[in-house]
């Protein structure tokens, strides 16, 4: 191998090793809130421990509150985990309806939702919820395609509301779907999700 060939590839072993090493070091988090510092927030795992977790510059806040099938409406911006049924639907295993200014967040359908065997996650605008015996039946529609969803009275339903830092108070109950892990042991996170009134966001 020529010179230029061998330095090509070590380039390219050292790249995919810090690509690697940045994959691991970004984690979900989820706890309670012990204190707030700051940009700084203490955080208690269930099993725990503690996490000090920094906010970034212009870091996204949102709020979780509890809502119900009333709360979806046509037009509304929504995010189901689900689980395929037999005849084509997918029965939400839990529900989020996003704020107006986070809409297009995740736009889509796609399979391997952590949340349930043979799970999927659909993304899009609710059509009009038609009620019946099992609960609320609607299509979400989605660039590209649409799936029907049903949502039963018993599925978890969440609403987001953006939110600013008064919302981190001790006692939270918070989330974190990306936490970079930093050389010290702490970790930063771009966005953060913080229950209100006792919610316990995923």
């Amino acid at each position: 191998m020529s010179k230029i060939g061998i330095l090509a590839s070590v380039a390219l072993v050292a790249a995919l090793a810090v690509s690697s090493a940045s994959a691991q070091q970004t984690q979900r988090l989820s706890g309670t809130i012990e204190k707030v510092t700051g940009n700084s927030v203490l955080v208690k795992s269930k099993e725990g421990a503690e996490q000090t977790v920094t906010l970034a510059d212009k870091a996204l806040i949102v709020g979780v509150t509890k809502a119900s099938l009333a709360d979806i409406k046509e037009g509304s911006y929504i995010g189901s985990g689900a689980v395929p049924q037999a005849d084509g639907t997918q029965k939400a295993v839990e529900v989020h309806i996003f704020a107006e200014s986070q809409r297009g967040t995740g736009d889509g359908h796609r399979d391997g939702w952590p949340g349930a065997p043979n799970g999927t996650m659909t993304n899009g605008e609710a059509g009009s919820p038609v009620t019946g015996v099992d609960g609320l039946t609607l299509m979400v529609k989605y660039k590209g395609g649409e799936k029907k969803i049903l949502v039963t009275p018993s599925t978890p339903i969440v609403q987001y509301q953006v939110s600013d830092a008064s919302a981190l108070k001790p006692g939270a109950a918070i989330s974190i779907v990306a936490a970079t892990k930093k050389p010290d042991g702490t970790f930063e996170t771009g966005r953060i999700n913080v229950g209100l009134n006792g919610v316990v966001p995923n």
